[in-house]
């Protein structure tokens, strides 16, 4: 038997259901789901994914054929729901076409709303309904909505407004009148009229008239978006992948747009910006969906307390508003109820925040989608943690709940209060998206990208954003909207981002061909800098003073929960005082790689450090490192003293020498007279250290087994600077690790010398302090041959920046001139040197840790590679038994949540 591909829903009955996400995209499963639980769906059907795969492997002819008789019969199953037929003059039934991947990617994709209307059907509707400006008003529409996704009638330059925009905009003009809704019936004839024109002229096609040649038009160009443009960035950002296809939701339509007794809306079962326990939601009085999301009518608040607040943030009174925008609640008393009562079912039945959809037509209620909403990482954990409180969900769950790399957002810096009180305010906007953004004003998504590729921080400032804007928006600080609500797709797209966000600011006047903005009297132009508090709605001039953000409330109480499950402890890469005490903070359990190279470019320290490599003996290498060892000895004081109580993992000098010599002339003339010797010998011994190839050169271990005077100096700090501690009353816990271990031998002699200047150093201070001496696995030989090596090492710590660039033979410097490449051929799946290679490196850091533990049962290791702060490679590190994982600063909280979801996962 053929497989299923088109699932029908209506009537309180379904053939799919809500896990059935991956075959019918979220959005049919959810509205399959609906029709079970008895919230009020219009009927429909939805075809599935795997369609989307096979029309892009059979092509368009084939999908239709093969789809055919399914749809027409799931079109008669919704004809006689309706009571009306699909294409029928006198009495027709008109649907909407939407697109719904597994993984929710709002207006990404295309929508289709009034299909099946024609010159003709559009008289009958008017004389069905009684309401010939609702007709007409649903056939522009139409006409607008197809002309665009399905024939291609776009703005042809990124400055031009969109083509029908522009007509309506003229036909407004030419009756003088400013809003959509006070065009009159003849005027929206005229709209259809010109609209026709205008495709014709723009794409050369006549506007089909035929019902089920606009159906399969609309259901092959869903498909198609799939692989738009801004789709696949969407999917690139989220890590969607390409094959899983989106499905098609074709449901009869529902009129929000049928007068006063009519409208639509898109609400929250809770703050998708703060995660407050509050319903809200926006809704437009006879209006049809896309007018609220789209950003183009600025819409009226849902819930009383709602508008009241939004009202304030205006400065409008409470009487002008009770007149001019009261909420639904106060203007829909009835329907607003029996959302409230739905929106409640439906967040209890999913267990967690919905973003729902919903149309009132003509006085009935009816829902169009749920979803689990976007959030932003405060919105994320601030929900996760009421439900746990609210009994609704169990701490795992709770865990599972919170995506780890949304962690990053709460971590951002915010505003500096007494920096705030100075700043002047220019206008209010809607506080779409918290955070604290400040960067050059930028108009146009390709703009913002290249601004930001040259290293500039950048706040996009739009009229409204499309989904065509999202390559802007992923690399912007922040965006501001002269229109649009908490609703619009500035508003989600950011919140799901992260981004600072602040839409609706009604006083910016954007013009686009000038390329500047106007606000309240004041113009800026392209490059300005403006700051956005996406917490208030504030836009201030000019740059803004940020501060540090810190762990508390709900945060805290994560962490506190990762805590309890976690088996895989998190240390941090730290070489300042500063980092490590940021880290701490954040919970960091010690220190798991502490570069020392990275101490010596401060101006004193990089004379002597010169002074060291480019002596031509021993005798002056000596004397050059006796210099540096104060120097040494004080920064591993500072950083003990901050992580005091936990281990400190310092790396021995790892870099090839030549990246701490001179190569101007200045610097070269410098460390002559420093030296007391010619600027020729100084040429001379800088040129001699030069490598064809450095990385696997002159290096690491290498280095301290040629010159072990360095290995001894190196020891003599650390150990120095932990013995003054402890005679001071601290705890320090110093392991020394040396890098770059290829070869058992190679190990020995460094342990020697560590062992020795050990000795000599305790004997001199008449104390011991204990310590561990262990290596670093970067190099395959040396987890090929890990059984060996314990035998000396008391534990590893896996480079994997430096392993993976051996695994594959990239160099981690030149990768970029191929990986793009790469990636979209599908070559390779991520960046390796950002996501852990878990079947090629992954299987030589799992190896080495068997072999080792086979020799020293207690062998600890770990990982302090940039992976180490990477959700799937944490997990990875986890599941074959490493102790723990280290990363930068701001990546801890992240790498304790996949850790903990690591353990929870385990569990089951």
């Amino acid at each position: 038997m053929d497989k299923k591909r088109v699932y029908t829903f209506g009537n309180g009955q379904a053939e799919g259901k809500a896990d059935m996400r991956n075959l019918l995209g979220g959005k049919g499963a959810n509205l399959a789901e609906m029709n079970l639980i008895g919230v009020p769906v219009p009927p429909g059907f939805t075809i599935t994914t795997e369609v989307c795969s096979e029309y892009y492997e059979l092509g368009r002819d084939k999908v239709v054929e093969l789809l055919k008789a399914d749809v027409e019969k799931a079109i008669a199953n919704i004809e006689s729901l309706m009571n009306s037929k699909f294409g029928d003059i006198e009495n027709p039934l008109l649907v909407s076409v939407r697109s719904g991947a597994r993984a929710s990617m709002p207006g990404m994709m295309d929508t289709i709303l009034n299909l099946g209307l024609n010159d003709e059907v559009v008289e009958g509707l008017s004389r069905k309904t009684g309401r010939p400006r609702f007709a007409w008003d649903s056939y522009r529409r139409f006409v607008q909505m197809y002309g665009d996704v399905v024939l291609g009638m776009k703005p042809v330059n990124k400055e031009d407004i969109d083509p029908f925009e522009e007509i309506i905009e003229k036909v407004k003009e030419e009756k003088g009148v400013k809003l959509d809704n006070e065009l009159e019936v003849e005027d929206l004839k005229e709209l259809v009229k010109r609209f026709k024109v205008a495709v014709k002229e723009q794409t050369g096609q006549d506007f089909p008239t035929c019902a089920y040649e606009q159906l399969w038009g609309a259901i092959c160009a869903v498909f198609r978006s799939w692989m738009n443009e801004r789709a696949i960035l969407y999917r690139k950002m989220e890590g969607i992948p390409a094959e899983w296809g989106t499905a098609v939701s074709v449901q009869a339509m529902v009129f929000g747009n049928m007068g006063d007794t009519s409208a639509t809306g898109v609400c929250f079962s809770r703050d998708a910006g703060n995660g407050e326990d509050l319903f809200n939601g926006e809704y437009l009085i006879n209006a049809q969906g896309e007018d609220v999301v789209a950003g183009i009518r600025t819409p009226q608040q849902i819930t009383k307390i709602g508008s009241q607040r939004w009202a304030e943030r205006a400065g409008i009174s409470e009487e002008e508003r009770i007149a001019k925008y009261p909420s639904m609640e106060e203007a829909m008393p009835e329907i607003y109820k029996e959302l409230d009562a739905l929106q409640t079912k439906l967040e209890n039945h999913y267990r967690d925040m919905q973003d729902m959809e919903f149309t009132v037509q003509e006085g009935k209620l009816w829902f169009l989608q749920t979803r689990n909403g976007k959030r932003t990482g405060a919105a994320m954990v601030k929900i996760a943690m009421d439900l746990l409180r609210q009994g609704m969900i169990d701490e795992k769950t709770a865990l599972e709940r919170c995506e780890p790399n949304k962690l990053d957002e709460l971590l951002h810096p915010v505003f500096d209060k007494k920096a705030l009180k100075e700043a002047k305010v220019l206008t209010r906007g809607l506080p779409a998206s918290p955070g604290a953004a400040t960067g050059q004003i930028v108009f146009f998504a390709d703009d913002a990208a290249k601004w930001a590729a040259d290293g500039k921080k950048v706040v996009m400032v739009r009229i409204e954003t499309s989904p065509e804007d999202l390559a802007g928006m992923a690399v912007a600080e922040g965006i501001l909207t002269a229109r649009g609500g908490m609703t619009s797709h500035a508003a989600v797209v950011a919140r799901g981002m992260g981004k600072c966000c602040v839409s609706g600011a009604g006083a910016i006047n954007v013009d686009y061909k000038t390329r500047t903005v106007e606000i309240e009297g004041i113009t800026l132009k392209e490059g300005d800098f403006i700051s956005l508090n996406g917490t208030t709605g504030e836009v201030y001039k000019g740059k803004v003073e940020t501060k540090a953000a810190e762990v508390s409330g709900d945060f805290a109480a994560l962490m506190d929960l990762c805590n309890k499950y976690t088996k895989l402890n998190v240390r941090t890469n730290a070489d300042t005082p500063h980092d490590a005490e940021v880290a701490r903070a954040f919970g960091a359990s010690g220190i798991g790689l502490c570069r020392t190279e990275h101490m010596f470019f401060d101006a004193e320290k990089i004379v002597a450090m010169r002074e060291m490599i480019l002596s031509p003996d021993v005798e002056g290498r000596r004397k050059a490192l006796a210099k540096l060892l104060p120097y040494q000895k004080a920064d591993f004081k500072g950083i003990f003293k901050a992580m005091d109580g936990c281990p400190v993992n310092v790396r021995l000098l790892d870099p090839p020498l030549h990246e701490f010599v001179p190569h101007d002339a200045k610097g070269q003339e410098e460390m002559a007279k420093a030296m007391g010797v010619t600027v020729q010998e100084i040429k001379k011994r800088v040129e001699s250290l030069c490598e064809h190839n450095p990385m696997l050169g002159h290096r690491g271990c290498r280095l301290g087994n040629t010159y072990p005077e360095i290995t001894e100096m190196q020891t003599q700090a650390i150990l120095g600077a932990a013995i003054e501690l402890k005679k001071e009353g601290y705890d320090p816990h110093p392991e020394i690790m040396v890098p770059l271990t290829g070869i058992l031998y190679e190990f020995e002699a460094q342990e020697k010398v560590i062992r020795d200047a050990a000795a000599a150093l305790f004997e001199k201070e008449g104390m011991e302090i204990p310590f561990k001496v262990g290596t670093m696995i970067e190099i395959p030989r040396a987890a090929l041959t890990a059984n060996r090596i314990p035998s000396r090492a008391e534990y590893f710590s896996f480079g994997t920046n430096d392993l993976t660039q051996m695994t594959f033979g990239y160099s981690r410097d030149d990768i970029a001139s191929f990986l793009p490449v790469y990636l979209e051929k599908k070559i390779l799946k991520v960046d390796p040197f950002q996501v852990l290679d878990q079947n090629g490196v992954g299987q030589l850091i799992e190896m080495a840790v068997d072999k080792g533990r086979s020799v020293r049962p207690d062998l600890k290791c770990g990982i302090c590679g940039e992976h180490g702060g990477e959700p799937s490679s944490v997990k990875f590190c986890h599941k074959v038994g490493l102790n723990y994982v280290s990363c930068s600063p701001f990546r801890v909280p992240i790498a304790r949540l996949a850790a903990a979801q690591a353990a929870v996962e385990d569990m089951k």
